[in-house]
C-alpha cells in the first residue's frame, strides 16, 4: 500500500468517528451551534487545544478524560467554523441537520485535499513528529487565527481564516492517527 493509499485510509477512518460523533450530538442539540460566531468557534477550539497541553504536562486529568477526545472536538468545531464562514452567523437555527451532514461532509473532503496537497510536498513529515508538536501547532494557529479575526478578518500576506481552520483539522487528524497506530501496537 503505497504512503497515500496509507494516509488516505487512516485519514479517512478518523474523519468517519468524528462525523459519527457530529451525528449523534445533532440527535441530541439539533445544529444548535448556527448561532456561534466564528470567533466563539476559535474560542471554543482554543479551550480544547489548552486542555490537551495542560494534561501534556501534567498527566493529570482532573475529570477522567484523556486529551483524545480533544482531538475530535478540534476536527468538529474546525469544521463547523468552516460552516460558520460559509454560512455566515445565524440568530436562529436556520438549517436541517441534513444540510449541516452535507456541509461537514463537503468541507472535510476539501481539507483532506489539502491535507494529500500538503503531503505530497512534505512527504508525510508529520509522521516523524511528536503529537506535543501538533497541539502547539494548533494553538499557534489559534493565536494566528484571533489576530485575524481582530482585524476583521484581513491579512496582508497571510491566509485567511478559512485555512488555519483546515490546518487545525489536519493537525489533530495527524494526532489521532498516531494515537491509533500506538494503540493498533499495544
Amino acid at each position: 500500500m503505497s504512503e497515500n493509499t496509507r494516509t488516505c485510509k487512516e485519514y479517512d477512518a478518523v474523519i468517519g468517528r468524528c462525523r459519527e460523533l457530529f451525528i449523534n450530538k445533532m440527535k441530541d442539540y439539533g445544529p444548535s451551534w448556527r448561532i456561534l460566531r466564528p470567533q466563539s468557534v476559535t474560542d471554543q477550539i482554543f479551550i480544547k487545544a489548552k486542555r490537551i497541553r495542560t494534561l501534556e504536562l501534567t498527566g493529570v486529568s482532573q475529570v477522567g478524560e484523556d486529551r483524545w477526545q480533544e482531538y475530535v472536538g478540534i476536527i468538529n468545531y474546525g469544521v463547523i467554523g468552516l460552516i460558520q464562514l460559509r454560512m455566515g452567523v445565524s440568530d436562529t437555527v436556520d438549517m436541517t441537520a441534513q444540510q449541516a451532514l452535507a456541509l461537514y461532509d463537503e468541507l472535510s473532503a476539501r481539507t483532506r485535499d489539502l491535507m494529500l496537497a500538503k503531503n505530497a510536498d512534505y512527504g508525510e513529515a508529520w509522521r516523524d513528529m511528536r503529537v506535543s508538536s501538533y497541539t502547539d501547532l494548533i494553538l499557534t494557529k489559534i493565536q494566528r487565527t484571533k489576530e485575524i479575526e481582530n482585524h476583521g478578518g484581513a491579512t496582508l500576506v497571510s491566509e485567511g481564516i478559512d485555512a488555519n481552520y483546515q490546518d487545525m483539522i489536519n493537525y489533530a487528524v495527524f494526532a489521532l492517527i498516531k494515537h491509533d497506530e500506538q494503540t493498533a501496537q499495544q
